[in-house]
């Protein structure tokens, strides 16, 4: 009987790689603080999970109710969970980033990031003493 990692591992091992993904976007945020018209992003958890959910069942596909409407064909989103934040506040030089949301979102998805591989390290060492037969 062989093991499977992605039902022993589950969704962690996935979340790990969003949450990496989701630092690099912060990080950049941070990094552009002072950019002028520079849009601060954010990675959805909720649109990357529905997309996981998505791809299980079948794939995306637009289609027509009308004669008049305009076909879609070929219309891909580069990542459709990554969006734009809506600033709480207006800049003069048109930048959205606030950077205490943006260092406050950064340490919240570093913890989240440490609880993900914490879990993913006791999946293993779970799966190394069954291995082993202990």
């Amino acid at each position: 009987m062989s093991i499977s990692f992605d039902k022993a591992l589950g969704i962690h091992e996935k979340a790990l790689g969003f949450r990496a993904q989701r630092a690099e976007v912060l990080a950049n945020n941070i990094a552009n603080a002072d950019t002028p018209n520079y849009k601060a992003r954010d990675l959805d958890f909720g649109a990357v999970l529905a997309a996981q959910a998505a791809r299980g069942e079948g794939s995306f596909a637009t289609r027509t109710t009308d004669a008049r409407h305009i076909a879609a064909e070929g219309l891909e989103i580069a990542d459709p969970s990554l969006r734009f934040r809506t600033p709480a506040h207006a800049s003069l030089d048109q930048n959205t980033v606030d950077l205490q949301i943006e260092q406050s979102n950064y340490a919240q998805n570093a913890v989240d990031f440490q609880a993900s591989f914490t879990l993913l390290n006791s999946k293993f060492r779970g799966l190394m003493s069954a291995l082993r037969g202990e």
